[in-house]
């Protein structure tokens, strides 16, 4: 799958048809669809941006129309099929051979693709930054009124689903697709004030997917409400049940079923329908201590306690603190397993089997390896930076002292969130909590332990979307820190959600920049998507009611 014919400066030149409009729309598309000529008619339609990861093709061409009378009229003629490039100038000029299951199926629902989205190269970033087709970012309204591009105004869109998160906030696509290996659509979610879900590992397929971290990555869903995506995802016909037999982290049929057996929604196929009040009456969320970091910005704490306390006062629900002791290890050995995985995944890059090779560049061929010079122009900073600290954690000095010991603290993550839950994880033996373990603070609800939980209610980041000259200016470890909040579910494979949550204003009486919100996570049980979707419904109405002006 070699990409001849490479840009000789190795950049991406298919931007946009217009340079001027995509540096006007905050550059979220790196392509864009031709508009249709005859309007769609499906029952059920929307518009779809798809991150520019996830291969795509040009869907196949309607049938020629026939009369007795008549010659047959051939079908217009397609449009090109829009690259895949992974915002990387190694597949400058790819164009895959086929398409994404997720994509079909969306098409099958009635969607429209509009575009590809901007990204962080190979997904490998938490600000969208790190792109051949340059930064993508969200504007303040007065920085949009005035058409600014000014990264002194500019903020954020997090990443690296960040064309995603903004194509949606932006209105171009009432759906996009993203992915999510640490947080990469949850976090652009919480910045742009949009909602990001990210389901059970392996629901979900991810054949189509170029990979970043195939143990933890995950196709996810960006839209403005939660209702769209729960009608995607466990509607009538909804994605969840779904096998698919070329993506071998896919579960099979069998499985699918076995895992939704006990649990809510999956049968009615309409989970979430219905008042708040009846939705959220006697569910217990778990408020975790280890997410009470300095770091948190105290807007954001005082807007989760109080989401926390309307639930409970007004809504009927039980919130209680839970302790999940490993959460503090959990961002270190995410860092240590994701880049070991793509240092792997990315050694096929070479500019001779596979990716657009630097020609220009002398031969290494005699002195080493042939491929040096492609793979030094080919690859952005990021991705040099991760390729080489995976590749040192899996190296025979190294391995048992990072590679071995992060996976052994995935599992220990793993175990913690199968403590606090009251339902089973299907994939793994109940557990309980060793009680000398347990935080001081944590009450005892019986001789066996702590209170177990519906789901955890927490921040989805630490911090308001950022200036874009701030993160520009941020050290690579600085930037990691905005995932320690979504890190530890993407460990354990499990459901979460974020949901916007309005904030109040800051000392000086300003509000933030941004859209006004942070995100607010849930997280849930393994395959316990169907209730999660219906519980995150119910929470964003009563957000939407406590602040009137969104």
């Amino acid at each position: 799958m070699s990409a001849r014919g490479r840009p000789r400066s190795l950049r991406l030149r298919h931007v946009c048809p217009s340079r001027w409009q995509q540096r006007r729309l905050l550059n979220h598309f790196i392509s864009k669809a031709p508009e249709p000529t005859d309007e769609p008619t499906p029952a059920f339609s929307f518009t779809l941006a798809v991150k520019d990861n996830i291969a795509t093709t040009t869907p196949p061409a309607s049938t020629p129309t026939t009369t007795p009378t008549t010659t047959p009229t051939p079908p217009p003629p397609s449009p090109p099929p829009l690259p895949t490039t992974c915002a990387s100038p190694f597949l400058a000029a790819y164009h895959s051979p086929f398409e994404a299951t997720i994509v079909t199926q969306l098409r099958a629902r009635g969607a429209r693709l509009v575009g590809k989205t901007n990204l962080d190269e190979f997904g490998m970033g938490s600000h969208s930054t790190f792109s051949a087709a340059g930064a993508a970012a969200q504007t303040p309204a007065a920085g949009a009124a005035a058409g600014t591009q000014d990264p002194a105004v500019r903020l954020s869109a997090g990443g690296s689903s960040g064309g995603s998160a903004v194509a949606v906030a932006d209105g171009a696509a009432d759906v996009a697709l993203g992915t999510d290996t640490g947080g990469s659509v949850r976090l652009p979610a919480a910045y742009c004030g949009v909602v990001g879900f990210k389901p059970s590992y392996g629901m979900l397929s991810r054949f189509g997917v170029v990979p970043y971290a195939n143990s933890l990555d995950t196709v996810g869903l960006l839209a403005r409400g939660v209702g769209r995506i729960r009608e995607l995802v466990v509607g009538p016909g909804g994605l969840w049940s779904e096998h698919d037999a070329r993506d071998p982290t896919s579960l099979s049929e069998a499985a699918r079923r076995r895992c939704a057996r006990g649990r809510e929604g999956y049968a009615a196929g309409r989970a979430g329908e219905g008042p708040v009040g009846g939705v959220l009456r006697g569910v217990r969320f778990g408020m975790p201590l280890e997410y009470n970091i300095a770091e948190l910005d105290p807007r954001i704490r005082d807007a989760w306690a109080a989401t926390a306390k309307r639930l409970q006062d007004e809504f009927g629900a039980r919130v209680v603190p839970v302790s999940l002791p490993t959460t503090r290890h959990a961002l270190a050995a995410y860092y240590v397993i994701a880049p070991a995985e793509a240092s792997s995944n990315l050694a096929k890059y070479d500019g001779v089997r596979y990716g657009a090779r630097d020609e220009d560049a002398a031969s290494d061929a005699a002195g080493g390896v042939l491929y040096a010079g492609s793979r030094g122009r080919g690859f952005g900073d990021e991705v040099k930076r991760r390729i080489l600290l995976g590749s040192y954690t899996l190296s025979s000095e190294a391995m048992d002292n990072y590679f071995i010991q992060a996976q052994r603290v995935r599992r220990l993550v793993r175990r913690d969130f199968n403590r606090v839950f009251a339902l089973d994880n299907p994939l793994h033996e109940r557990e309980t909590f060793e009680l000398s373990e347990l935080d001081e603070s944590i009450a005892m609800e019986d001789k066996w332990g702590p209170e177990e939980v519906d789901f955890l209610l927490c921040p989805t980041a630490p911090t308001l979307a950022p200036k874009l000259e701030r993160v520009l200016n941020q050290t690579p470890v600085d930037a990691y820190m905005n995932d320690v909040f979504t890190v530890p579910a993407s460990l354990a494979g499990l459901p979460a959600i974020s949901i916007p949550m309005p904030v109040a204003s800051n000392a000086a009486g300003a509000m933030p920049e941004g859209p006004g919100t942070a995100g607010l996570q849930l997280i849930g049980q393994y395959w316990d998507d169907a209730r999660l979707l219906s519980v995150a419904g119910a929470v964003s109405k009563t957000l939407q009611a406590a602040d009137p002006g969104r």
